[in-house]
């Protein structure tokens, strides 16, 4: 397993030698490439055969708090796709994120083909600010001509699980919600539940792994 990061900045290649996919992995508002659960995260998937391209988003990289506006992330977003497909050409891609990195990743591809890529994951869709009732952040996947995996905590208070649930149904049959029992928007658990947050992880990277197999199979059916 090989990590290539020189510099802060530069992206972080995270290739096991048999691996099956390439994952470009964008981060959340609040933490970057280097936060412990993209870290985690990312070992799981290696653990799992996927490859993972992280990289900063242009505010990060520069260390400030406040995220740059949507047309500066969604060509960050393209530009990391652009990167990973250069430098992994034989691997399958897909993208996606935690958090904002997702949506932003979808706002990317509702604009325009990501090329090459086979699908979105979204590692917690942030779907609305806590106690606000509008779903407007959804209204581009229905321009996502990509399959999308969901992943989301039943406590996450940036998507009440009910909602959620209705954005995907709507989505079908391009759209998976895998729900996570008794998990927050960073995909913690409480201690009463029984769970570990690395236990979590765990099954996060079990279900990634096992859809972009499906996917891979399907391509591969339908070629």
């Amino acid at each position: 397993m090989t990590s290539l990061a020189r510099l802060s900045t530069d992206p972080i290649f995270l290739h096991p030698p048999d691996s099956r996919a390439l994952f470009v992995f964008a981060h959340g508002a609040g933490a970057g490439m280097r936060h412990p659960f993209m870290e985690s995260m990312a070992r799981e998937l290696a653990n799992r055969k996927i490859a993972t391209w992280r990289f900063e988003f242009p505010y990060m990289a520069a260390g400030r708090k406040l995220p740059d506006r949507s047309p500066v992330l969604i060509d960050a977003v393209r530009g990391a796709v652009r990167d990973a497909r250069v430098t992994a050409p034989d691997l399958p891609l897909f993208a996606g994120g935690k958090s904002m990195g997702g949506r932003m990743t979808s706002m990317a591809a509702a604009e325009a083909p990501l090329t090459g890529v086979r699908g979105i994951v979204f590692l917690g869709f942030p779907l609305h600010r806590p106690g606000d009732d509008s779903d407007a952040r959804a209204d581009h996947l229905g321009r996502v001509d990509l399959p999308m995996l969901f992943l989301q905590g039943t406590r996450d208070r940036l998507a009440a699980i009910d909602r959620i649930r209705r954005v995907c149904a709507g989505l079908e049959p391009r759209s998976v919600l895998h729900e996570v029992e008794g998990a927050d928007h960073g995909f913690s658990v409480l201690k009463r539940s029984g769970r570990t947050d690395a236990g979590v992880r765990e099954e996060l990277a079990d279900v990634v792994g096992e859809w972009m197999a499906r996917r891979l199979t399907n391509v591969a059916h339908s070629g």
